[in-house]
């Protein structure tokens, strides 16, 4: 049994903290209060749904989608922004590529006319637009794209060819130690999509990492590595690729899982 005047201690410790920081900064995790279920968005294929163990992407959380080139990073986040339009939420998206294809996502089922699109100039920008966007509590899902673009300030304004060491993996980490507790707070999801480099001079064990630094990997709830394995054709013409969703981390089920589906092209 615990001490009552330890009780009574407690209780007045929380009182003041409320006082200062305002009513629930401090609450039982099993009182009815506090929110037990984890929400989710769909992803549009009831595969990788299953592979993920919620039916979704986790709301409240940050993911990253990482893979090489055109395997179909965006357009399974632009799935995402379809789903969350379809059940009546507000999507944002920050094209730091400047490459996103409005034809290509409304044929996918996005609603571009209440698509909220940044296109900004430095990293820096990006990473206030979707703070403050997620800030806002009304916005559902904001996609990045892509971490690679994100581009600090004083590369921009430096000459080509200028030495940068470790100045977007600074950017990412502090954005990210900003960003995390306010995407919970709001319940939204940001989905990180980012580009595979490869380490120099490693011998033994996988040569691929990501760009931005470890930041992310670390904040991210989610982390999923998609892969074309599979060329389709129809009659001698490619008409889209068979597409490997493998989810390398998961903090709110089972990792590991894979998810196969077919993008089809148009």
């Amino acid at each position: 049994m615990v001490n009552e005047d330890k009780l009574k201690a407690l209780d007045a410790a929380i009182s003041n903290i409320e006082k200062q920081f305002g009513k629930g900064s401090v609450m039982k995790l099993g009182d009815s209060t506090a929110n037990m279920n984890v929400e989710c968005i769909p992803t549009g294929s009831l595969s990788l749904d299953i592979a993920l163990g919620l039916g979704g992407v986790p709301k409240g959380r940050v993911v990253e989608i990482y893979g090489p080139e055109s395997s179909g990073k965006t357009t399974v986040a632009l799935h995402m922004v379809a789903e969350v339009q379809k059940r009546g939420g507000i999507a944002g998206f920050i094209d730091a590529e400047h490459a996103l294809d409005p034809v290509y996502a409304r044929n996918i089922g996005v609603d571009i006319d209440n698509l909220y699109i940044s296109q900004p100039d430095s990293g820096e920008q990006a990473l206030e637009i979707c703070e403050t966007m997620v800030r806002s509590g009304a916005i559902d899902i904001v996609i990045v794209d892509s971490v690679a673009a994100l581009v600090p300030k004083a590369e921009i304004d430096g000459d080509m060819g200028d030495s940068h060491v470790g100045l977007q993996a600074r950017l990412m980490s502090q954005a990210l130690r900003k960003l995390t507790p306010v995407v919970s707070k709001n319940n939204c999801v940001v989905i990180f999509i980012n580009q595979l480099r490869e380490k120099v001079g490693v011998m033994f064990g996988n040569p691929e990492t990501t760009t931005g630094g470890r930041a992310l990997k670390f904040y991210a709830s989610v982390r999923m590595d998609v892969r074309k394995i599979e060329t389709l054709k129809s009659g001698g013409e490619v008409v889209g690729n068979r597409t490997r969703v493998k989810v390398v981390k998961n903090k709110v089920a089972p990792p590991f899982r894979e998810a196969e589906f077919d993008i089809m092209f148009g």
